[in-house]
């Protein structure tokens, strides 16, 4: 990472046109080590309170797992994982107990002291890094849309309108292990920006646009940017939103005398 650099942050939160929220997001500063933060998304599905207590488990598991983590000793990507694993095992022993089918998506990042970031994510909650205007990496979803476009049957535009575009091949809390996808990306510079969110935010916008608005405005304007014009083109049936921006900004050079 360059010297003299600040991350600067921002959660965002709204139920959108759903009776009640299952999304839940988390913006972790760790308590030991400066520099480190964590992000998640978590899109819970499963009922009135199966989708949100299997979203505050997500949460609840990253929180405890990040703040037992060493950054100048343990591998964030092993740590990552553990929290899929073990938010996965307790929301399936939630589900046998209460009889629900409590499920729930993850994307989540840490950023480590000197600037290397890991990501991990399942299901259909995105993680996207840009460097200014120009997306660098993105996660793919884990849904069946997607393998439709990974074959070469249907195109990302045709993706959204797709009768089965909420229909998810992995998550948390299934039957079947989740599938999980871990990435490292480039050491992170000024003008880098991080966005984890729910399908519930960018399946409004193209990666241009979220380039854009992500380089020009600050984490929390981008924030409520984000929110209020998904809000605006969801029309009235608009899923929960829940994103995480973290923006690697320059220091502001003192000023003479002061």
């Amino acid at each position: 990472m360059e010297q003299g650099y600040r991350l600067n942050a921002s959660t965002g939160l709204h139920k959108g046109d759903r009776e009640y929220q299952q999304d839940q997001v988390g913006l972790l500063i760790h308590p030991r080590t400066s520099g480190c933060v964590m992000g998640v998304v978590a899109d819970g599905m499963g009922g009135r309170t199966g989708g949100r207590k299997a979203s505050d488990q997500v949460l609840l598991t990253a929180r405890q797992l990040f703040e037992r983590h060493s950054p100048n000793d343990d591998n964030p990507a092993d740590l990552l994982r553990r929290i899929v694993e073990e938010a996965h095992t307790v929301i399936r022993l939630t589900a046998i107990s209460a009889e629900q089918e409590p499920h729930s998506t993850i994307a989540a990042f840490v950023i480590e002291p000197g600037g290397e970031c890991h990501w991990i994510h399942s299901g259909d909650s995105r993680l996207y890094h840009f460097r200014g205007k120009k997306m660098l990496a993105r996660t793919s979803d884990h849904s069946y849309v997607q393998a439709l476009i990974d074959e070469g049957r249907l195109t990302p535009e045709e993706a959204l309108v797709h009768p089965n575009s909420n229909v998810l091949m992995s998550c948390l809390g299934t039957e079947e292990p989740p599938q999980m996808a871990t990435y490292q990306t480039s050491r992170l510079r000024i003008g880098d920006s991080i966005l984890a969110c729910s399908d519930g935010l960018w399946q409004y916008f193209t990666t241009e646009e979220l380039g854009s608005v992500l380089h020009s405005l600050p984490p929390r304007r981008a924030s409520e940017f984000l929110t209020t014009k998904s809000r605006t083109r969801s029309m009235g049936g608009g899923d929960n939103i829940s994103l995480v921006i973290v923006k690697v900004e320059a220091l502001a050079e003192s000023k003479p005398g002061a």
